[in-house]
């Protein structure tokens, strides 16, 4: 079948996605930069061709319990926001992650604190990879740096929640899910059916005709030590997840003598950046985490072993410079250069950041 190219925005892309991957139900509230997962998806009408529901709740407190209800009957549902409505809704997020639902959570980041500004950031990084709600759990974190991962990280995300029973996040910032690129869709597929929800999760919650009773999903649990069994078992999920599903990308790592380390739309920057320096012998390299949680860790400390030091790159103050200087362990210099308030750096800045602290890389 021959490839279906469009042109669309990051945010355009991850509704088109959602829709071909037979997503069942997405609940979500507007709020700028993400806006348009929602309009596309209005736009599309999904509802009358695959029976996908599309519901704009009345506050992203509303979407992430709308979320929870659908996850816990097995359903492939999601939904979408940006900064402050994230910060709404960790609570439901927590509860999710508790009854070890699977669900789609995507975050498409503008700089805060507070309302901040509709700009670009990368300053929810903390929120979503430490857990941004009460407890100890994880979600899987994906951050694209495309418009292509925008739609091909949807299916993923999906699938990986399944496969663990945990929530996933799609973290975007706001570069990402606003600009356009050409982007080739998945191929459709088709929704699963009741009996086929049934076969795959055993689990799910299940009403019951005429009346007869409901079975409620509910996290509480007030026995101490059945409570430490489950959060065992969850440590031990989030284990497996950390041995299988660490993805990254390096770029001109092999002679590097620093390495940049970014994510999203800033990892592209740094990219000019390193093409800019090697032209004049300069010889940079970067990693690129895909998850940010998990973490390449170790991927990280194996490359600190034979370079000068590491550069991190961030739309933010300084958030995944502390798990790239716990990966180092004191190995190498670690330093950040970063920018807030929606102000994005160009590659000349990060070269020059990069040089101020390795003078010695100029030859």
């Amino acid at each position: 079948m021959k490839e279906e190219v469009r042109l669309m925005k990051g945010n355009e892309a991850i509704a088109h996605a959602a829709v071909r991957y037979g997503c069942d139900g997405y609940f979500g509230y507007p709020i700028t930069p993400q806006s348009e997962v929602l309009e596309t998806l209005e736009a599309l009408m999904p509802w009358e061709t695959t029976g996908m529901v599309v519901l704009q709740a009345e506050s992203e407190v509303a979407s992430i319990n709308m979320v929870y209800g659908g996850a816990s009957t097995g359903k492939a549902v999601m939904t979408s926001s940006s900064s402050p409505g994230m910060s709404l809704m960790q609570e439901g997020i927590s509860y999710i992650a508790a009854g070890e639902l699977p669900a789609l959570i995507v975050n498409v980041m503008r700089g805060g604190p507070g309302l901040g500004t509709i700009q670009p950031s990368q300053s929810d990084y903390f929120q979503a990879t430490k857990g941004g709600g009460h407890g100890d759990y994880h979600l899987i974190v994906l951050a694209p740096s495309t418009v292509q991962e925008m739609a091909d990280f949807v299916g993923l995300g999906f699938d990986l929640a399944f496969k663990y029973r945990t929530p996933a996040m799609l973290l975007a910032d706001g570069i990402v899910g606003q600009m356009m690129e050409k982007v080739v869709l998945p191929e459709p597929r088709p929704r699963r059916t009741a009996e086929e929800i049934a076969r795959q999760c055993p689990w799910a919650v299940t009403g019951h005709p005429a009346g007869r009773g409901i079975n409620v999903s509910t996290t509480l649990e007030l026995d101490s030590a059945k409570m430490e069994l489950n959060n065992i078992r969850f440590q031990e999920t989030y284990r497996r997840i950390e041995e299988n599903e660490v993805r990254y990308e390096e770029h001109f790592t092999d002679d590097a003598e620093v390495i940049f380390v970014a994510f999203g739309s800033v990892a592209r920057i740094c990219l000019k950046a390193i093409e800019d320096a090697r032209e004049q012998g300069i010889k940079v390299g970067l990693i690129r985490p895909i998850t940010l949680w998990p973490f390449p860790t170790k991927r990280i400390a194996e490359l600190s072993h034979r370079v000068k030091g590491m550069m991190v790159v961030e739309l933010n103050a300084g958030q995944m410079i502390e798990d790239v200087r716990l990966a180092v362990e004191g190995r190498v210099p670690v330093y950040h250069y970063g920018r807030m308030g929606g102000i994005v750096p160009n590659p000349q800045e990060v070269l020059d950041s990069a040089l101020s602290h390795f003078p010695e890389l100029k030859k």
